[in-house]
C-alpha cells in the first residue's frame, strides 16, 4: 500500500525536475547569480528530501506516531524551505521581493533537522 511518504517524496522529486529545468534555462535570463544559487540550494534540498521520503516510505511500517510525525516534519520542512526560497527569488527578480518569505526559510530548515533528528531516535530506540 502506498503511503502519504512515497506520494509526496514522487511529488517532491517529479517538481525538483521541472523546478531544476526552469531555473536552469528560464531563470538564467532574469535572475543574478546569488539568486540562481539560492534556487538551486532549494531545489536540492527538495530532491535530496524526495528520496528520503521515498526511503523512509518504503522501509518504515509508519505505524507509530513517531515514525509519522516525523515524515510529515519531512514534508511541512521542504514545503517550507525550498518553496519560501522559490517565492523569495522569482519575486525578487520581478522586483517585488516578498519579504515575509524571509522567516519562513528557517523555520522549515528547522521542521527538517527535528524530522532527522527524530529519524536517528528511531534507530537507536
Amino acid at each position: 500500500m502506498v503511503g502519504v511518504a512515497q506520494i509526496f517524496g514522487a511529488l517532491f522529486g517529479m517538481l525538483a525536475i521541472i523546478f531544476g529545468a526552469f531555473g536552469a534555462h528560464a531563470l538564467k535570463k532574469i535572475c543574478n547569480e546569488d539568486q540562481l544559487k539560492s534556487f538551486e540550494t532549494g531545489v536540492k534540498y527538495q530532491m535530496y528530501h524526495a528520496l528520503l521520503l521515498l526511503l523512509l516510505g518504503f522501509n518504515l511500517r509508519l505505524e507509530t506516531v513517531l515514525e509519522r510525525t516525523l515524515v510529515y516534519f519531512i514534508i511541512v520542512g521542504v514545503i517550507l524551505f525550498s518553496f519560501s526560497i522559490y517565492g523569495l527569488v522569482l519575486s525578487a527578480a520581478r522586483g517585488k521581493k516578498l519579504k515575509f518569505l524571509g522567516p519562513i526559510t528557517p523555520l522549515g530548515g528547522l521542521l527538517l533537522v527535528i524530522g532527522w533528528g527524530m529519524l536517528l531516535y528511531t534507530f537507536i530506540l
